[in-house]
């Protein structure tokens, strides 16, 4: 079962569609208290290049990730520098390893990819929005920042330890 259903997401997308610039913000600020590296991984990207424009796609990825979180029932620990560094390099190996295959088993290499991964509702949201965002962009070389800063908050919410039972109260 997927920690992140598709009715904690949908509830998430359209609780993010109806908030203002103020309603953002204050997310923002609670997951800073909540969340505080999943937030700073979104917030060094200027430091690599990444305009504030496209951070902006970045933010709207978090925010509906952290939406999604807190509308699964499950109590999420504090995703941490540790956790951040063990997925990026976790997924940096994937990649590397499906680009040194032929393109039928790197196909195949990705089809099973995406088909065990834990939280496959949230990838297919992220790559749908960034193939979109991809779309009506002009690209640059930081946009990769972008993207696996975005997946890389998947893969957390995906592989990072919960507890063995979701939480009784909200």
């Amino acid at each position: 079962m997927s920690r992140i259903s598709h009715n904690a997401l949908a509830s998430a997308i359209k609780a993010l569609q109806a908030m203002d610039m103020q309603q953002k913000a204050l997310l923002a600020d609670e997951i800073f208290r909540e969340q505080p590296n999943l937030l700073g991984s979104v917030l060094v990207l200027p430091q690599l290049g990444v305009s504030m424009q496209k951070v902006e796609f970045a933010l709207e990825i978090l925010f509906v990730c952290f939406k999604a979180m807190k509308a699964s029932g499950w109590i999420w620990p504090i995703i941490s520098e540790d956790d951040l560094d063990i997925q990026s390099r976790r997924f940096s190996a994937i990649i590397q390893f499906a680009d040194d295959l032929n393109p039928r088993l790197r196909n195949d290499s990705m089809q099973q990819y995406l088909a065990s991964h834990p939280a496959k509702e949230l990838l297919a949201y992220v790559q749908s929005e960034r193939a979109k965002w991809s779309a009506r962009i002009a690209p640059e070389e930081t946009d990769k920042y972008v993207m696996l800063a975005a997946l890389n908050m998947v893969n957390c919410l995906a592989f990072v330890a919960l507890p063995e039972s979701k939480a009784t109260t909200r």
